[in-house]
């Protein structure tokens, strides 16, 4: 049983009746933990647990089978990391691509996974890191639909950007570029499309293509990262 297939929290009452019951029937004692402040308390707390343990009775035996195959039995730890990534990289929301993104899934699997999934996260023990690399990837995704609409905000105040477009520079300007290349460079990353997958393996290869940098080394050497 794992945390991400999101059992009924009824279950694992049953199945700790269950345990505790277990450790009376092989005479477990509990272990002080010298870690603990009020170690021998709570030693003796968990160990009254166990001496008054009761085993389960045949409803609650029959319940915790049916409890058992309520969970999202078909979903494993390879599913779980696709869905997390896809969340990832693609925002919470777009659940269409997450969906995609999980290989042997249905759609419909994926939204009902999903769904339960934002509902009960907090009950998953590794839940703050996997919020934090969810919510890092919504970022990006944010910061490029922030890029794309002042890109396309600059792009629209001229005619003919590939020559009339000006760019403020500021102190730090580096030496290594042109206006002419950079403005090249802003005018076909707007025209192919600034989030487009490989869009700068494709800008590298339309700078090699472009006749007025037939002979500027420079910049047709480039890589595209």
């Amino acid at each position: 049983i794992q945390d991400f297939q999101f059992f009924p929290p009824r279950l694992f009452e049953l199945l700790e009746k269950e345990i505790l019951y277990y450790r009376k029937t092989i005479g477990y004692k509990v272990p002080r933990n010298p870690d603990l402040p009020n170690a021998a308390q709570v030693q003796k707390e968990e160990q009254k647990k166990i001496d008054e343990s009761m085993p389960l009775n045949t409803e609650e035996s029959e319940e915790k089978e049916k409890l058992l195959t309520q969970g999202f039995t078909n979903w494993n730890k390879r599913d779980f990391n696709q869905f997390i990534k896809a969340n990832e990289k693609y925002g919470r929301d777009d659940i269409d691509n997450i969906a995609r993104e999980v290989e042997g899934k249905s759609p419909e699997e994926v939204i009902e996974y999903s769904a339960v999934f934002w509902e009960r996260c907090n009950e998953l023990q590794d839940i703050e890191r996997i919020m934090a690399q969810i919510e890092r990837g919504e970022a990006r995704i944010q910061r490029r639909i922030s890029i794309k609409k002042a890109l396309d905000a600059k792009i629209a105040r001229y005619k003919a950007p590939f020559h009339q477009l000006r760019i403020q520079y500021g102190t730090n300007k580096g030496k290594n570029y042109t206006e002419e290349e950079d403005r090249f460079l802003i005018c076909m990353l707007h025209k192919m499309g600034f989030d487009k997958e490989n869009v700068y393996e494709e800008l590298r290869q339309c700078v090699r293509n472009a006749p007025q940098f037939r002979f500027d080394w420079f910049i047709k050497s480039r890589t595209a990262m």
